[in-house]
């Protein structure tokens, strides 16, 4: 850790050549390596740097509890506050630092990674018996989705419920005033704006999405939610239009 000037904050991280000789004994060129405990990222850096030595396309997933970093560590001073903000830092310079040196040699060579978390659902709890349910709650419900969610919660949870891969490349596009997401190109298209207009839609249709995603309480109107699937029935009969 000593060159990407992280040494101080961790004691005993896994040995980066101890890695890359098991991976390179134990894994194909374009395997997935997991690693439960990942600590500092040793094993995502040894999968970089095993990439650039021999032209492969290995995927790693790292699995790190946020445990706090003690207030009094040199890691918490340098304003990092759990062990898995260190790992995310460590694979982010350890990444630029391959990239740079083998510039020539492998400018193609893929270092981004994606951090995810483990949360409640993006959904409002609904499910209440009868006699439990009062007129003001209906209020609370026009929209089923929780406040502090964002766009991109939203959209991860429909690669999980649709099973897309979470490694697939992500744009986001302005269509008709309104964000869209498009994943992997137009394996799947996502937009949870409100105010959902049928010249919207139809400008979405044209695009011919795989799969296309909308907000429930995102339509303008109840004529709109009605005829969405028609819009894209008579423009792009193949997608599979779905709300959450």
């Amino acid at each position: 850790l000593g060159e990407l000037g992280l040494s101080a904050f961790f004691d005993h991280p896994k040995p980066l050549e101890l890695v890359k000789k098991a991976l390179q004994i134990g894994t194909k060129d374009s395997d997935i390596i997991l690693d439960f405990f990942s600590g500092s990222g040793t094993t995502a850096h040894a999968v970089l740097d095993l990439n650039k030595q021999d032209g492969g396309n290995r995927k790693f997933i790292l699995v790190q509890l946020p445990e706090p970093c003690a207030e009094d560590s040199e890691a918490f001073k340098a304003g990092y506050k759990t062990i898995a903000d260190i790992g995310k830092e460590r694979i982010r310079r350890a990444g630029q630092k391959i990239k740079v040196e083998n510039a020539l040699i492998a400018p193609d060579l893929d270092i981004g990674f994606r951090v995810l978390k483990i949360d409640s659902s993006n959904m409002k709890d609904v499910y209440y018996a009868p006699d439990a349910v009062k007129q003001g709650d209906l209020l609370a419900q026009v929209d089923n989705i929780r406040e502090d969610r964002t766009p991109e919660d939203l959209l991860f949870q429909v690669l999980l419920d649709w099973g897309v891969d979470l490694a697939l490349p992500i744009t986001q596009e302005t269509i008709a005033g309104k964000q869209v997401f498009f994943v992997d190109g137009n394996a799947l298209a996502a937009c949870f704006e409100t105010g959902i207009n049928e010249e919207f839609v139809k400008a979405l249709a044209a695009r011919h999405p795989l799969r296309a995603v909308f907000r429930d309480a995102g339509f303008g109107s109840d004529s709109v939610k009605i005829n969405i699937e028609q819009i894209f029935k008579l423009i792009s009969p193949t997608t599979e239009v779905k709300a959450i």
